[in-house]
């Protein structure tokens, strides 16, 4: 057992690989907030979380002004404690993506010192369940990506071996959707998977109609079609079309999973660790997901959750938008369309902390001795 005695917080911004924008916004950078913990003796954990542009600030002062100065002196290894410690010492800003963004970075942090001192990777620490996750590519299916473009990045993912692509949907008119959709099954076939999403941009009327004209494509799923909270709209939804329905990366709460779950308003579950909080969280939601018989298949940050998902019994999938290599000294490895968890202890990822250092947002914040 050991004490902690420093917490270090700062930002990092990561430019956008390509071009991303979808049916509500574009994204041009990921502010990565990170959190350093050092105990006394001398062990130490990184975690971190993001955003796709802006709020990282708000992350950042969250955890400097409120949140890690109830770190210091806590016992390292009592990860769900500190987890409900400063939840509850938060609570007034609770349920909400600042709060949780700032969790997740902590309770990385935590988990990475946890795997560390056990000497065990983090989907062995979890879990253990898959040797290898499924992968699919998003990076290449971006709403302002002409047909041609879509589908030569499918047809390069199938030549990599991937098992499928998502593409970004919500043109103005549905029959628009529907030819970018047609011309990359047609490439691809039916041996490969294809997803959509529409990033919450319809209502409930114009989704069960694009539902509808979506459903001859055999789709894989139909992500976010409607605002997050609309519980009742996703249920309206799933009661109206054959095609699965996926929620959750802008769901911040166990709770919300729950309803879902409950009220049969999703069939795949798509939980973000950043957003819900950490991983502490994460795995109560796989598992939570995995009593529903409904997969996880989650949001986005593939470098942590190849882990998680190898951790669980019920992840098919890892999504592939590449982003935190350039600050890494090593890269999640990708063969014949699966994806694998690292193996080193803890989160697995060595960070560079040179290339980091030249892209931070400000000077670094420490808390502590």
């Amino acid at each position: 057992m050991s004490r902690i005695v420093d917490v270090e917080v700062f930002q990092v911004d990561l430019a956008s690989k390509v071009k991303r924008g979808d049916a509500i916004q574009a994204f041009p950078k990921q502010e990565t907030p990170m959190v350093r913990i050092r105990t006394d003796d001398g062990a130490e954990g990184v975690g971190y979380t993001y955003t796709i542009g802006t709020g990282g600030s708000s992350v950042v002062a969250l955890i400097r002004d409120h949140l890690a100065p109830q770190l210091v002196g806590q016992e390292s290894a009592m990860v769900e404690r500190i987890w409900r410690q400063l939840y509850f010492h938060t609570h007034a800003t609770a349920v909400g993506a600042i709060t949780s963004l700032a969790l997740c970075a902590i309770d990385t942090a935590l988990w990475d010192l946890r795997g560390k001192r056990a000497g065990l990777p983090l989907h062995i620490l979890a879990g253990g369940a898959q040797e290898r996750v499924p992968v699919y590519d998003t990076e290449g299916g971006w709403l302002h990506m002409s047909t041609k473009e879509i589908v030569a990045n499918a047809e390069r993912m199938r030549s990599a071996g991937f098992g499928g692509v998502k593409i970004k949907v919500g043109k103005p008119r549905g029959s628009d959707d529907v030819k970018r959709l047609a011309a990359v099954r047609k490439a691809i076939g039916g041996g490969m998977e294809l997803m959509v999403d529409a990033n919450q941009g319809f209502t409930v009327a114009e989704a069960i109609r694009r539902a509808r004209q979506f459903e001859a494509l055999d789709l894989a799923w139909f992500e976010e079609p409607l605002p997050a909270d609309d519980i009742s709209g996703h249920a309206l939804l799933r009661q109206s079309t054959s095609l699965p329905i996926a929620v959750g990366e802008s769901i911040y709460s166990i709770s919300h999973f729950r309803e879902y779950l409950q009220h049969g308003a999703c069939t795949i579950v798509q939980v973000d660790v950043a957003r819900i909080g950490g991983i502490t969280p994460w795995l109560k939601c796989a598992h939570l997901a995995e009593s529903f018989n409904v997969p996880v298949c989650p949001h986005y940050l593939m470098e942590l959750h190849v882990g998680l998902c190898a951790a669980v019994p019920n992840a098919p999938w890892v999504e592939h938008i590449p982003q935190l290599d350039v600050i890494m000294k090593n890269a999640m490895r990708i063969r014949n369309g699966f994806a694998y968890p690292f193996e080193a202890a803890g989160l697995g990822i060595e960070w560079d902390w040179k290339a980091i250092g030249k892209r931070l947002a400000g000077p670094p914040h420490r808390i502590g001795r």
